[in-house]
């Protein structure tokens, strides 16, 4: 048997998949067995091609928008969060649908609510385009959620009134960069409210630590999930960020660059909040095949985090 080249490989704890996507995958699964196929999903479940590629296979119809539903199958929202129009939309036409938006999504939806009740206006740290920024925008009317994407956009901003400001963030972005938005929030408006407790996820969180903790010992590290996946971009960047030279964000072990890999002897592996164990299994085997491979798993956090999907998919269908 030739010899293999030795590698350590550094895999992070916590990774891969976070209880709201979980929860969404499993809402799409139960809405298959309760109501049969075709279900409609508007938009990606979660951003992972894998995954929905594997929904669709059982069934699931993903679609953009909501007029591309017809009114008698049921539509599922995907974990991302809707605008308020959206089930709205839903509701006129007597649609059956699931809301699948991840709870600590919704959270930010209910403090944005509450905030815009008491005469606030709102500053959303986020990216443009992405769903759950457009979602959270739209559960307010126009023109009361400003988004800001970098520090230099703050001091643009134009308020309405520098005294009654609240912020809230997309769950998904660096810990770090947000930090830096924050501060610069504070320093130009230093009445403005911040939330009670942080909105950017316990997942994303943990999964940026763990990675900063292998950075600085591994000569490359790979990030596994979807170009779309805003989570696992930051991944990329927070690896980067602290210290690793060479950062790559791949779907799968097909996607590997061998060639920009050729004779590490350390490697850094973690999965985005949408990315499946076994695309990391997959990578991992694939290493095996090239290298004699050590596995140091490196743990920053436990996760016992677990959501109920929606009482609609527990509930029996009445005879």
């Amino acid at each position: 048997m030739q010899n293999l080249p030795a590698l350590t490989l550094y895999l992070a704890a916590p990774r891969g998949f976070c209880a709201g996507v979980v929860r969404a995958i499993r809402i799409v699964e139960q809405a298959l067995e309760k109501w049969g196929a075709p279900v409609y999903v508007r938009h990606e479940i979660v951003h992972n091609r894998y995954v929905v590629d594997g929904l669709r296979a059982k069934g699931a119809v993903f679609v953009d928008e909501l007029d591309e539903c017809p009114d008698d199958r049921p539509v599922i929202f995907s974990a991302h969060g809707v605008p308020k129009s959206v089930p709205a939309a839903a509701r006129a036409r007597n649609m059956i649908y699931v809301d699948a938006t991840c709870p600590l999504v919704s959270k930010v939806h209910i403090e944005a609510e509450r905030h815009h009740q008491n005469g606030l206006q709102m500053v959303m740290i986020g990216h443009a385009g992405h769903p759950e920024t457009e979602g959270t925008m739209g559960q307010l009317p126009p023109g009361e959620v400003l988004l800001v994407e970098t520090v230099e956009n703050v001091a643009g901003l134009a308020v309405r009134d520098p005294e009654k400001l609240a912020y809230i963030t997309q769950t998904t972005l660096s810990v770090d960069d947000t930090a830096d938005i924050v501060a610069a929030l504070k320093a130009r408006f230093p009445a403005i409210i911040g939330p009670h407790k942080e909105d950017i996820c316990y997942a994303t969180t943990n999964r940026q630590q763990a990675v900063k903790e292998i950075a600085p010992k591994a000569d490359a590290i790979l990030v596994i999930g979807s170009p779309n996946s805003s989570n696992s971009k930051r991944l990329v960047e927070v690896a980067r960020a602290a210290g690793c030279r060479h950062v790559e964000l791949v779907q799968r072990a097909a996607d590997i660059n061998w060639r920009a890999l050729a004779g590490i002897a350390s490697l850094g592996l973690t999965a985005g909040a949408s990315a499946p164990e076994e695309l990391v299994n997959e990578v991992i085997e694939a290493f095996r095949a090239r290298h004699d491979v050590t596995v140091e798993q490196v743990e920053t956090a436990r996760e016992n985090v677990e959501f109920k999907v929606p009482r609609v998919l527990r509930e029996k269908e009445r005879a």
